[in-house]
């Protein structure tokens, strides 16, 4: 996530802010689930600074932290944008949807059956958890989180989908060579343009209940 446990924390507590400023701007019910995905990001980050500080290991922070990035995005996300998605996008996110579903009930059983471990590398942190089948499970978590994004019907959601994409393969790249961390910076953005996201709708429901 990001290169040092003081990085994460004051990340973390950045990203966590936005996340209540947007939680604090929603006018529907639908949208509390996309607008609260800030929050997760953030507490995720400062879930990783305790996993810095102790060390890495196999500790209960190191689960929580596993936890959070793998089964719990695979369904909140597409879960969210089939909340707020337009009349006509909805049938075609069935499918991103079916994949988290599923991706996050066998990435959960794979957490609760083997111990995650954790390894400071540096300027990054490498976990080491056995689930299978690796690629499928891969394919499918990408098709829940940016897939759902992509196919939202949403301009704004659209460029949030290409961020994820995007910082998702840079981060895997610089992580690969175990350079840095980088992974704070994207969701970061990505909690700004989500923002910008709850914003514009605000902005757009009191334009039409004024007309």
């Amino acid at each position: 996530m990001c290169w040092s446990a003081t990085a994460d924390l004051a990340a973390g507590s950045a990203v966590a802010a936005v996340g209540v400023a947007c939680v604090a701007l929603v006018r529907s019910g639908r949208e509390l689930p996309l607008a609260a995905l800030p929050l997760l990001l953030g507490a995720h980050q400062i879930v990783e600074s305790a996993v810095w500080r102790s060390g890495g290991g196999g500790g209960p922070a190191t689960l929580a932290w596993a936890v959070m990035a793998l089964p719990v995005p695979a369904l909140w996300v597409p879960a969210g944008v089939m909340c707020v998605a337009p009349p006509h996008a909805r049938l075609r996110l069935v499918l991103p949807l079916a994949a988290g579903a599923v991706t996050a009930a066998l990435l959960a059983c794979g957490l609760a059956g083997d111990p995650v471990t954790a390894e400071i590398r540096g300027h990054t942190v490498g976990y080491a958890l056995h689930v299978s089948p690796v690629v499928p499970l891969v394919v499918g978590y990408l098709l829940a989180t940016v897939g759902s994004l992509l196919l939202s019907g949403d301009r704004r959601l659209l460029v949030l989908g290409v961020l994820a994409a995007v910082g998702a393969a840079v981060c895997w790249a610089l992580w690969r060579l175990e350079f840095v961390s980088t992974w704070c910076a994207f969701a970061a953005l990505c909690s700004v343009v989500l923002f910008g996201w709850v914003r514009a709708r605000r902005m757009s429901a009191g334009a039409r209940s004024g007309a």
